[in-house]
C-alpha cells in the first residue's frame, strides 16, 4: 500500500534527484539573513476538463503543472521567487533571490530539524482523474445530455462540463515543518438554454467537492444539477420585470451566502485589517451586525470544496468565529497578519499555486442558523423580493459598497411568493445590511460546491452557506417602479 510520502517521492523528489536532507540543506540557506521564517512550497498538479455541447463532446483537455516557490519573511516584508524547475540548483537560486529582495541583515536565523506532524485527513488522497476511465466520463456526459434534452421540447442547447484536479503538495519551513497533502477536487456544471415565443434564457447549476467522480454517479446525483438548471431556466422564461426601490428582501439558504462572502467576508481577512483598509479595521469587540448574525469560517469540513487539511503555510485548518451575535470577534489570519495582531494563525493562508504568495483567504464561510421560520419571513412582507440565486457582482472592500445581480428571484406580495422576476440587483453597504437582518431561519444549507474566489489576481476554491434570512430594507435595482 502506497503512503502519502510515496506519492511525494514519486512525483516531486525522485524525478529531480531530490531528498528531504537535500531540501533541508536549502532551508539552511535561509540562515544568511535574519528572518521570521522561510519556506519552500513544492507542487505538482494534474487537471482535466471534459465538455459536451450540441450533443457532441467538443472539449477534452489534460494539463500538468509543477514548480517550487521560495519565500522569506521578516517584519511583514516578503521576499519571494518561484520556478517551474525543481532541480536542487534552481531551488538554491530561488532562496538566494528571495533573501536578496529583503533588507540586509547580518544576524543569522537558525533553521530547525524537519518533522512531519499528523494532520487530520478530511478528504480522500487519491486522484479523481485516475479513478474513472476516460470512456466512462464521456459516457456520463452523453447520459446527462440525453436526460436534459428529454425534459422539454423547448430546450435548444445543453452544455455540460466535468472538471477534475489532483494537487500534490510538499511544504517545508525553517521552523522544521514538513507537511504533505494530496488534494482531489471535482466539479460539474450544467447550462440549459430554452426558447419560448422567441425569447431565450439560460440558467446554470452545478456542484462538486473534494471527492472523485463517483460522487456524481451515486444515486444518479448528477440529475440534481440538470433538474436545477431546467427549473431555473423555466422560471426565467416566466419572469416579469422586477420592481425597484427600497424594500425588504429574503435571501434563500445556501448559495445566496455569496453576498455574505463578498460584502462582509473579504473585509474580515487579516491583511486588509493589518493595513487598515477594511471597514472592519479596529472594530474587534464592537457590534458590527444584527445580534441575529453569527458568522463562521471553517476550513476543516470534510470533503468541502473550500476545505484543506492544512493551509498553504502548513497551519491546520480550523473553525474560526468571526462575528458572534453581531459582535466582531476576530479576523482570518495567515502567519504574517497573525503576528501583526499577536494572535495565532487561523489556517487561512492560501495561495493559488507555487507561483503565488499565500495571503489570508476564506475557506468555507457561513452564517449559523437562527430560530425563525421561513414561512413567517415571507408572511411578514407586504411587498418585497425573495432571492434564491446570484450571478455576479462588485464589491469595494474599503467602503463596503456592493452591487449583486439576482439570477433567480421572486416577487413577494401580501405575504405570499408570487411570480419570478428578472433584471433585479441588490445595492447596498455590507455592514449596514448586516445590521438590518431581522430574521434568521433554521434551514442552514451550504452551497453545492461551485465557488471560486478571486483576490489580487489569485483564484482559490471556496464554499459559502447560510440559512434563509430577512433583510428589512435594501435597495433593489429593477425595471419597474415600486
Amino acid at each position: 500500500m502506497h503512503t502519502d510520502f510515496d506519492v511525494i517521492d514519486t512525483h516531486l523528489l525522485q524525478p529531480f534527484g531530490l531528498t528531504l536532507p537535500a531540501l533541508q540543506s536549502q532551508l539552511d540557506l535561509f540562515q544568511q539573513k535574519q528572518i521570521d521564517f522561510g519556506d519552500l512550497y513544492l507542487q505538482k498538479s494534474f487537471t482535466e476538463s471534459w465538455a459536451i455541447e450540441d450533443d457532441v463532446v467538443k472539449h477534452g483537455s489534460f494539463n500538468i503543472a509543477q514548480g517550487v516557490g521560495a519565500r522569506a519573511v521578516v517584519n511583514g516584508q516578503t521576499g519571494f521567487a518561484y520556478a517551474d524547475d525543481l532541480q536542487l540548483k534552481t531551488i538554491q537560486q530561488l532562496v538566494s533571490n528571495a533573501l536578496y529582495l529583503l533588507k540586509n541583515s547580518t544576524k543569522n536565523t537558525v533553521s530547525q530539524k524537519l518533522y512531519t506532524p499528523e494532520f487530520k485527513k478530511i478528504y480522500p488522497t487519491h486522484s479523481p482523474i485516475l479513478a474513472m476511465p476516460a470512456a466512462d466520463k464521456v459516457a456520463l456526459l452523453k447520459q446527462m445530455n440525453a436526460y436534459a434534452k428529454a425534459l422539454d421540447k423547448r430546450i435548444e442547447k445543453v452544455s455540460i462540463s466535468l472538471v477534475g484536479s489532483f494537487e500534490i503538495i510538499l511544504l517545508l519551513a525553517t521552523d522544521g515543518l514538513c507537511a504533505i497533502d494530496l488534494r482531489p477536487l471535482v466539479r460539474m456544471s450544467v447550462t440549459i438554454q430554452m426558447c419560448e415565443d422567441e425569447e431565450r434564457q439560460t440558467f446554470s447549476a452545478g456542484g462538486g467537492g473534494r471527492y472523485d467522480y463517483q460522487y456524481f454517479i451515486e444515486d444518479d446525483y448528477w440529475k440534481t444539477f440538470v433538474d436545477e438548471a431546467y427549473s431555473g431556466v423555466k422560471d426565467k422564461l416566466k419572469a416579469k420585470p422586477a420592481p425597484s426601490g427600497k424594500m425588504p428582501v429574503v435571501l434563500g439558504s445556501g448559495w445566496p451566502a455569496v453576498l455574505l462572502h463578498e460584502a462582509v467576508g473579504h473585509g474580515l481577512e487579516g491583511d486588509f485589517n493589518r493595513k487598515k483598509t477594511s471597514h472592519f479595521s479596529d472594530k474587534i469587540g464592537q457590534q458590527v451586525a444584527s445580534e441575529k448574525c453569527t458568522i463562521i469560517d471553517e476550513g476543516c469540513i470534510a470533503n468541502r470544496r473550500g476545505s484543506l487539511n492544512f493551509d498553504d503555510e502548513g497551519t491546520p485548518t480550523q473553525r474560526t468565529v468571526l462575528i458572534e451575535k453581531g459582535v466582531l470577534k476576530g479576523y482570518m489570519h495567515d502567519r504574517i497578519s497573525a503576528k501583526a495582531f499577536d494572535v495565532l494563525p487561523t489556517g487561512n493562508g492560501r495561495r493559488e499555486s507555487y507561483a503565488h504568495l499565500p495571503m489570508p483567504r476564506m475557506t468555507n464561510t457561513y452564517m449559523l442558523p437562527g430560530c425563525d421560520r421561513f414561512e413567517d419571513m415571507i408572511a411578514s412582507i407586504d411587498h418585497g423580493i425573495y432571492a434564491t440565486h446570484f450571478n455576479g457582482g462588485q464589491v469595494d472592500i474599503t467602503s463596503g459598497q456592493f452591487v449583486f445581480v439576482m439570477d433567480q428571484a421572486y416577487l413577494i406580495k401580501n405575504g405570499k411568493i408570487q411570480h419570478p422576476v428578472k433584471g433585479a440587483s441588490l445595492i447596498g453597504h455590507g455592514p449596514e445590511v448586516m445590521q438590518k437582518i431581522s430574521m434568521v431561519a433554521d434551514d442552514l444549507a451550504l452551497d453545492k460546491g461551485v465557488g471560486t474566489c478571486g483576490k489580487d489576481g489569485q483564484s482559490v476554491p471556496v464554499g459559502v452557506g447560510q440559512p434563509s434570512l430577512k433583510i428589512d430594507e435594501i435597495i433593489v435595482g429593477g425595471q419597474d417602479s415600486f
